[in-house]
């Protein structure tokens, strides 16, 4: 086999799920048609992508989840069976576990994108490149079923002659089946059910595909013939390829063991990487992909572990001199994908492996006559440590192809003794790797144990941890409530020295103190309060304090009525100073409480913030036109009165005469 298989000259489709869900509403999907060079890019629904395999024909619908096109196993089995019988459903990611699609483009050098048209284009390139696992539900061996095309009815005068026709012809049309597989070197069985007049039906079972099978499913007047593969118990994946190439292993071994299959000419074909792994299962790994001659291991001496793999496949060994320089492990692997650094120390080992061998492959090269294959030579020249002549003598004995002449040497063996002699060797070399897996999973075993009391720590530190983060969140919380309520007293500290502040001038205005700043300048100190309003003296009241004798300004007297007007009567002003005009209700209250008012406009009033002063004249004078508007009101109030009595005594007399 090939170091690496081309890539494929068929129609390849590329899978992807673009939109929705199998298992729910109708999926769209994006479709890659691959044919080696040309690419074509499509979203097309579940049904069209039938509709377009069923009248192509690829030779692979590729995806990385056989499952985006089948919601359970009976789906994908139905899927399976509807596919055209050149086509093979390829799962490029792997088999059962698969691997992420953007890990297996990296290793294969196929260009990845996230999206699902660069993940269809992934996969189909893939594909082509007979990177995965074909997923089948079938075997090998074809049912081929040769029956009735019609009913036989229910009777009559000619019901006889009809029926025997049908079974003649069903009868006619097997050994034409017959013929066909024959002519076709095919192996088969075939069951046939007799019935009056020829054959009822025929059942052939075929060692071979159906594409294979020189016989399409078919239905022509009074015979069908019915073509299906045989179906296996589950759902199995089949690598496209199974390389047996003679290669070079590198091995890192450690928490994390990488390998790396490199041919013998320095070609890359695989790297992997595990941390759940056995030897066993990295073994049954590198088996799949070849027969290794070389294990090699990137520092010296060869640690034990890549030692119990070299020993498992009777290989040479190869170690540097001296451990490898990381920067050369970099050079070396520059061109090549690998997903972590112990990948990259796997395949590194691997290539100066082939590099420090490459001379000693060349001379067997130049030795090798044609016809030989070069591979087995340097297999047994460096893994046996033969001769190239010893080697090429051993092939051509083995090939039955010519005999060389010898000199003396032992007995040849005849083939049983040769067969007991590798099955000896054969139980040898397990039971030593038997050894070698009782020590390292003696080994494990005590990791494991080391491990749970590691886990055992830290699962008590991490509850140490816990706690203290709790403990740090709830006095983060109560630091919290302390600074909110500390931000609040403080704007309660700002306000109440604000209020003491207006307390302290209102009292220099109200006392005897306040003569430093009104000595000499005939001031008294005004009260403004805002709107003639309930609201508004309150505010004035809780701010500043409303007393008797105090000198009170309406900024807008107009709107009060009769309670307005006694709220304010009740504080007892010495006198109010009005912008605006009273409503009757309002003077009539304030009137009759004898609380003076008067225009604001006759003072003069000087503000400072909520506080105010006007000149003492001023207010006497706007008390003094107060109290003689008030005598004259009352004077004429009195006249009033006195016309009325009047007129209502002239009016009672008047009845009486």
């Amino acid at each position: 086999m090939n170091a690496r298989t081309s890539a494929l000259d068929s129609l390849v489709f590329g899978v992807d799920i673009q939109s929705g869900d199998i298992r729910g509403d109708a999926p769209s999907y994006a479709l890659v048609v691959f044919d080696g060079e040309s690419i074509e890019r499509d979203v097309v629904s579940h049904r069209k992508l039938r509709r377009r395999i069923e009248s192509e024909e690829p030779a692979i619908v590729a995806t990385d989840n056989a499952y985006e096109l089948a919601a359970d196993k009976d789906a994908l089995v139905r899927f399976l069976r509807s596919l055209p019988h050149g086509t093979a459903l390829v799962q490029v990611t792997g088999d059962e576990r698969p691997e992420p699609l953007s890990r297996v483009a990296s290793r294969h050098g196929v260009p990845y994108g996230k999206k699902p048209m660069k993940e269809a284009e992934a996969s189909a390139r893939l594909a082509a490149a007979n990177v995965g696992y074909e997923v089948t539900a079938f075997t090998d061996t074809t049912t081929v079923k040769v029956s009735r095309g019609r009913s036989t009815g229910k009777g009559g005068w000619s019901q006889d002659r009809y029926t025997r026709r049908i079974h003649g012809n069903v009868k006619r049309r097997t050994r034409e089946v017959e013929a066909a597989l024959d002519d076709a070197g095919l192996e088969y069985e075939v069951d046939i059910t007799e019935k009056y007049g020829g054959y009822q039906n025929a059942v052939f079972s075929v060692a071979a595909r159906p594409e294979d099978i020189p016989v399409s499913a078919n239905r022509s007047g009074d015979t069908r013939v019915e073509v299906e593969r045989e179906r296996r118990d589950g759902i199995e994946f089949e690598p496209l390829v199974k390389r047996r190439d003679r290669v070079i292993v590198g091995i890192d071994p450690g928490t994390t063991t990488a390998a790396a299959v490199v041919g013998l000419d320095g070609t890359v074909f695989d790297v992997h990487s595990t941390r759940t792994a056995d030897t066993a299962a990295l073994i049954e790994w590198l088996v799949e992909r070849g027969r290794p001659v070389i294990v090699a291991a990137d520092v010296t001496p060869m640690p034990e572990t890549v030692e119990k793999f070299r020993r498992s496949f009777d290989a040479a060994g190869w170690t540097p001199e001296s451990d490898l320089p990381v920067d050369e492990k970099l050079h070396r692997t520059r061109e090549e994908a690998y997903d972590n650094d112990h990948e990259r120390d796997a395949l590194a080992a691997a290539l100066f492996a082939v590099d420090a061998h490459a001379d000693q492959f060349a001379r067997i090269g130049r030795q090798i006559p044609a016809g030989i294959d070069r591979a087995e030579v340097i297999a047994r020249v460096v893994g046996d440590e033969q001769s190239v002549e010893g080697a090429l003598a051993d092939l051509r004995d083995d090939d039955g192809d010519e005999e060389e002449e010898r000199g003396p040497e032992p007995r040849e063996l005849d083939p049983e003794e040769k067969r007991i002699r590798d099955l000896e060797s054969q139980v040898e070399r397990l039971r030593e790797h038997v050894d070698d897996l009782k020590d390292d999973l003696a080994a494990k075993d005590d990791e494991i144990e080391e491990l749970e009391a590691e886990l055992s720590d830290a699962r008590r530190e991490e509850r140490l941890e816990a706690r203290r983060d709790r403990e740090v969140t709830r006095i983060r919380r109560e630091n919290s409530r302390l600074e909110r309520e500390r931000d609040e007293a403080e704007e309660t500290v700002e306000e109440l020295e604000e209020k003491l502040a207006r307390l302290k001038t209102l009292w220099k205005l109200d006392h005897d103190n306040f003569a430093d700043v009104s000595e000499g300048r005939d001031l008294v100190p005004v009260k403004a309060v805002e709107q003639f309003t309930k609201r508004a003296i309150e505010d004035a009241d809780e701010q500043y304090g409303l007393a008797a004798g105090d000198v009170v300004y309406l900024r807008d007297a107009s709107g009060a009525g009769r309670a307005t007007a006694e709220r304010l009567a009740a504080t007892e002003p010495r006198v109010v100073l009005r912008s605006g005009g009273l409503s009757d209700a309002a003077d009539e209250v304030l009137f009759e409480r004898d609380v003076p008012v008067g225009p604001a406009d006759d003072v003069a009033i000087q503000e400072v913030d909520e506080l105010a002063v006007a000149r003492e004249s001023d207010v006497e004078a706007v008390i003094a036109d107060w109290e003689r508007r008030a005598e004259e009101r009352e004077r004429e109030q009195t006249e009033a009165m006195v016309d009325e009595i009047i007129s209502e005594h002239r009016a009672s007399e008047g009845e009486r005469t």
